[in-house]
């Protein structure tokens, strides 16, 4: 009774506010200069008592910022819900996590986020391939050293983070799937955590991926054979669907698999790969499993 009498007077009163709960706030930055790249832009999300704790948080970097909490600002009315999805795994007993959503530039979303290496050793045809949806030089390099570099630095000094590779994750989806990887690979210093969420190992168009392609399979796992050593603490989640485009990544995944098995890493442990049947690739699959794969990456 008493409850519903604070209501009334609330609705009542306009001076009188009700107390609501703390889901933590966003922060927006636009046209964030970075060297060798387009316009970057940032919503980074301050979870539950940020401004009151005094404490200091790990952070959590992902890509295509745009897609992860407003509608307003996503390319197809879904998102991941990445705040939500944190504040689910927090309330079973995951710690909380700044999360940095980097915004992914439009047209050149593509050439930022595939992986230099791969582009590299790829032969001409397929790099032809490569080239026809990148529109541009590729700058996934440029990209890692301004994530690994200016932009940590700057976000450690500027909020209160920890910033060592034990409380520092990256995150992405299909081409930011193998942005994340190539990130936690190559910079073994900087990321103790990485979810490559659908990856698209095709790394091609999405109207010409056709059937499986040994070469590409052979960029991955020659990558990760030079340059993924041993998990020494890190932890890297994989997974994909069945449905659309993700119909495509099984011939890649397992072999992959079996790669960081050679190169020490133990399932379920330093690693993870899970398959989703029926989920397709699209925002919504992702937002239903993030919780799962937070849980999962952040446990102690």
């Amino acid at each position: 009774m008493r409850r519903l009498l604070l209501l009334l007077a609330a609705l009542l009163l306009p001076g009188l506010a009700v107390a609501q709960e703390d889901t933590g706030r966003r922060i927006e930055y636009t046209e964030v200069q970075a060297a060798g790249l387009p316009p970057q832009r940032l919503t980074i999300w301050l979870p539950p008592g940020y401004d009151t704790s005094g404490k200091r948080y790990p952070v959590l970097y992902m890509h295509d910022g745009h897609n992860l909490f407003d509608l307003k600002n996503s390319n197809f009315n879904k998102i991941w819900a990445a705040d939500k999805a944190m504040l689910k795994v927090m309330g079973q007993g995951i710690e909380p996590r700044i999360i940095v959503g980097i915004w992914a530039p439009g047209k050149d979303r593509f050439r930022q986020y595939l992986p230099r290496p791969a582009y590299d050793a790829a032969s001409p045809g397929l790099k032809a391939k490569m080239d026809e949806i990148a529109g541009g030089p590729v700058i996934s390099d440029a990209y890692l050293a301004w994530l690994a570099g200016p932009l940590k630095g700057w976000v450690d000094a500027s909020f209160r983070t920890r910033p060592g590779r034990e409380d520092t994750a990256i995150a992405g989806s299909s081409m930011g799937g193998l942005m994340s990887c190539y990130a936690i690979a190559a910079r073994p210093d900087v990321y103790g955590q990485a979810a490559c969420v659908s990856s698209h190992w095709p790394a091609i168009g999405p109207d010409t991926v056709k059937g499986f392609n040994p070469e590409t399979l052979g960029l991955w796992t020659g990558f990760f054979d030079r340059t993924l050593g041993a998990a020494a603490g890190r932890r890297i989640w994989m997974d994909h669907g069945t449905g659309t485009l993700d119909a495509f990544y099984a011939p890649y995944q397992e072999p992959i698999d079996a790669e960081f098995v050679k190169l020490g890493w133990k399932r379920g442990t330093d690693f993870e790969s899970r398959v989703y049947p029926l989920a397709e690739h699209e925002e919504n699959a992702w937002a239903a499993r993030l919780p799962e794969i937070l849980a999962w990456l952040f446990r102690r």
